[in-house]
């Protein structure tokens, strides 16, 4: 994809900001009320937004009116009031047990000229600071991150104990044994680096994504730790090795060759820095099945060699030429069945995952010609600060994408951080996710790439999720059904994963964790899920199918074959943007194959098959 067609993306299709709500930080009263509240006058009247774990009584709402308030909306969805109340009033009502933030009612704005007002979360919402205070940081585990280079910054550096002891005391000893040793040659915890874009000769980041996608991976919070600062931006494997191996140029973009290679020499380094991991936040078209695509063998050959390779869903979720809900969208080697593939979720400002919702970009399946069942996972990826650099280029480039030193820094004025920015993508989400499983393989180094992928899956959560969601930008409303080709197995929970995980070594039957395939009946009009004959999801209890997906996903359980749809199933055959968009006569899945690949990727240009785009 072009340089230009990149920044529209990333601008119009991938920052799509929701109404503001604020930083939780702890239970205390305090901790309940957002900084930016607490930083005005007491006397000063102010519209909030109050939210509660259960919808509000009617007595919590008489205490509003006795204190004061008034109450001018109600947002039932997320079981919060809107209220214009005193600032002096919020810690009365803060220490009701039932609530569980106060945040400002702030303005935003979409697109290009958007002002972001608080940080999103990243390791909140998929539990990783649980496995943090058990000592599971990524130590000493090694991430291959494929991408556009890194450049070192002090939040990739060797970690000091005293950075490390507020993840939770109970690491001390295991710390003072394992903390992260550099290799020779190295900076910090980016023990190796090699270039692969041809005509360049350094690893550095010219382009400003593979740094920002190392932080969610490995920062350590360097540059937001300390007395002065209320949150610190850290990595979902704050302790973890990186391996930065560059295949992207200054303008994001690179070949498959380059990124071929540069498995293929993580394969080869796997012994020396104990790479257990490959991050690939980038993408392309499909072209042909998985199984010709040279991209998705190269994964699957690191896959085979015992590493997981995470991979990003793709941005596509907003590409409507086939279909208006974005269907069949998913990205190469993203369709690739061993892949974990991982799309993104907007959090929505705030670390429970309660109110989080599917962003309307993140790619959606079943996979052009294979029909993979597709993302595997979904975990935070839209508006997440991580690690920016001195000119760093998407920084500059972007100036109204910005982390105000007030959104972590106690009485921070509201001006851009030097040290961070956000960005928006699968990238970002699949980042997340690559963290999190360096954590789990630090817990139960035992585990394949299999195992990693079927616990990460089994143990998603799906107890959340609305049937629906909407968005609009210029005028185009993006719809989302919350089914298996939008959040796959569910939202990434790696405190539940480690738990499985240690129990009896996981227990993971044997087997592949293949991703189904969805398979349509004409006759029948039913879809079906239909599982390699060497997964393990042909099990029955809890490592089959239909309870991966959940029940609602799927008709049937306990065998080969599932139904995907029907009566009861999350969206039935008579939806006519959904089912009959897929399966119908003109679709993706129709006809004219060549036709539907020509409307969706285009014959030409900024589509063809030799460029690569990150998310």
């Amino acid at each position: 994809m072009s340089y230009s067609r990149f920044r529209r993306f990333l601008v119009l299709g991938l920052l799509v900001v929701s109404s503001s709500l604020g930083l939780a930080q702890s239970s205390t009263a305090a901790g309940k009320i957002s900084p930016d509240l607490t930083a005005l006058p007491s006397t000063e009247n102010v519209p909030v937004i109050i939210q509660y774990h259960n919808p509000p009584s009617s007595i919590e709402t008489l205490l509003l009116s006795l204190l004061g308030g008034l109450v001018t909306l109600t947002l039932s969805t997320i079981n919060a009031l809107g209220v214009n109340i005193s600032v002096g009033q919020l810690n009365q009502i803060a220490a009701d047990p039932n609530v569980t933030y106060i945040s400002l009612d702030r303005t935003v704005v979409a697109h290009q000229s958007v002002t972001i007002t608080a940080a999103e979360y990243t390791t909140e919402p998929i539990n990783a600071p649980a496995v943090w205070q058990q000592g599971y940081v990524g130590t000493n585990v090694g991430v291959a991150v494929v991408d556009s280079g890194i450049t070192p910054v002090p939040d990739l550096s060797i970690n000091s104990l005293s950075s490390l002891l507020p993840i939770g005391e109970p690491i001390l000893s295991r710390l003072l044994s394992s903390l992260s040793e550099s290799a020779p040659g190295s900076t910090g915890r980016i023990v190796y680096s090699q270039n692969f874009v041809s005509g360049q000769n350094d690893a550095l980041d010219h382009y400003g994504h593979g740094t920002h996608v190392a932080g969610l991976i490995a920062g350590n919070g360097a540059d937001s730790y300390g007395p002065q600062y209320f949150r610190t931006f850290r990595g979902a494997a704050p302790n973890a090795n990186i391996v930065n191996l560059r295949v992207l140029d200054e303008n994001g973009a690179g070949t498959d060759s380059e990124v071929i290679a540069a498995i293929q020499s993580a394969i080869q380094l796997q012994s020396t820095y104990n790479i257990r991991v490959i991050n690939l936040s980038l993408g392309r078209p499909i072209y042909e099945s998985y199984t010709l695509d040279p991209l998705c063998q190269a994964v699957e050959k690191a896959w085979k060699a015992g590493i997981v390779v995470v991979v990003a869903a793709g941005n596509d979720g907003r590409d409507l030429n086939l279909n208006p809900e974005g269907y069949g969208t998913i990205d190469s080697p993203g369709n690739d069945p061993y892949a974990l593939t991982v799309g993104a979720m907007r959090t929505m400002e705030t670390a429970p995952i309660n109110d989080d919702l599917i962003a309307s970009y993140s790619s959606k399946g079943p996979s052009f010609i294979d029909d993979v069942i597709k993302p595997d996972i979904v975990a935070p990826g839209n508006l997440v600060s991580s690690l920016e650099f001195s000119n760093d280029p998407l920084a500059v480039d972007n100036p109204s994408f910005y982390t105000w030193y007030s959104f972590y820094e106690t009485n921070g004025a509201q001006t851009p951080s030097a040290n961070y920015f956000p960005l928006s993508g699968t990238s970002m989400s699949t980042a997340v996710t690559s963290g999190a499983v360096a954590d789990l393989l630090q817990a139960a180094p035992q585990l394949t790439p299999d195992a990693v992928k079927a616990l990460i899956m089994v143990n998603g959560d799906r107890s959340y999720f609305p049937a629906f969601s909407s968005v609009t930008a210029n005028g185009v409303t993006y719809n989302a059904n919350y089914d298996v080709f939008t959040i796959g197995a569910g939202y990434l929970d790696i405190a539940k994963t480690v738990s499985a995980a240690l129990v009896n070594g996981g227990s993971v039957p044997a087997g592949t964790a293949m991703s189904p395939i969805a398979v349509y009946d004409a006759t029948t009009n039913d879809v079906t899920a239909t599982i390699d004959p060497s997964a393990l999801w042909q099990q029955t209890g809890p490592w089959s199918a239909s309870a991966v997906y959940g029940n609602n996903a799927f008709i049937a359980s306990g065998n080969s074959s599932a139904a995907l749809w029907g009566s009861t199933a999350l969206w039935g055959k008579d939806d006519p943007d959904g089912f009959t968009a897929l399966w119908g006569k003109t679709a993706l899945w129709g006809k004219g194959t060549p036709e539907a690949q020509t409307a969706l990727w285009g014959k030409s240009g900024d589509y063809s098959a030799s460029v690569l785009f990150e998310y």
